[in-house]
């Protein structure tokens, strides 16, 4: 089985967002960088697949060549090979993204079974570079998939719905979108970092068509701020205290 995990190189959400001085883009000098929690499921899952079927699988990203980071990431856990689509670290939309996805598969030639993605980005969160791949390849699409398995050439994915869930299945090869909990993405070993190190990453540079999308800008939302109120100090604010777990129905 031939498995292809693609993934997206996102600032880490816990730090403070700055725009730069045109708020057209994110400030990332002080940022760290990350792979969004679907695509970390999305990795794991390719990585079980291959254990349980054999094979091999590849990780591919678009992005900037520092991207390969997250790419030895997915490696130190099993991923065997990666396709690094270097860019100068321009945005690209939906649309191009997919575009460039879907000609570096007919480059690599690998008769890919399943094509995996996170169901979205953790910045963008557009949800459509997935199915757009899977027009471009002529492949049917499975999205939002909370469960996945392969079988007797068929791909089975369960999606949750009120009061119950929704279960398809379509032949491989295929593309599919899986939300973080399929599978609990595990931590890299140290012996898998020493491997991943020595992994091959094959990297090309797509030409980057105009974008059909204009941005105008990025607006931070409002800090709400935080105050907070002293009671008193030592023996003497008790009362206090015992006032403000009556309030909140503490006691």
């Amino acid at each position: 089985m031939e498995v292809l995990v693609c993934i997206k190189r996102v600032p880490l959400s816990g730090g403070r967002f700055v725009l730069t001085d045109d708020s057209t883009e994110i400030d990332t000098k002080r940022l760290g960088f990350t792979v969004s929690p679907h695509e970390e499921t999305a990795v794991e899952v390719a990585v079980r697949l291959i254990e349980a079927h054999g094979g091999s699988s590849t990780v591919l990203t678009l992005g900037v060549p520092e991207s390969e980071e997250q790419m030895r990431e997915a490696m130190a856990i099993g991923i065997d090979r990666g396709i690094l689509l270097e860019t100068d670290g321009a945005e690209w939309d939906g649309q191009a993204t997919a575009a460039a996805i879907a000609d570096a598969v007919r480059a690599d030639g690998t008769a890919f079974d399943l094509i995996l993605f996170g169901n979205e980005s953790a910045d963008a969160a557009g949800s459509q570079v997935g199915v757009r791949v899977a027009h471009l390849l002529g492949r049917p699409v499975l999205t939002g998939l909370k469960g996945l398995s392969v079988a007797d050439g068929r791909l089975r994915g369960e999606r949750p719905i009120a009061g119950g869930r929704e279960v398809f299945e379509v032949p491989l090869p295929a593309v599919a979108s899986v939300k973080d909990g399929v599978a609990i993405p595990r931590y890299p070993s140290v012996p898998g970092r020493i491997r991943a190190k020595k992994k091959p990453i094959e990297r090309s540079t797509p030409a980057r068509p105009p974008s059909r999308l204009e941005k105008v800008s990025f607006t931070l939302p409002a800090e709400t701020g935080k105050r907070a109120t002293v009671l008193g100090n030592g023996p003497e604010a008790a009362d206090a205290v015992v006032d403000v777990f009556r309030k909140i129905g503490a006691i």
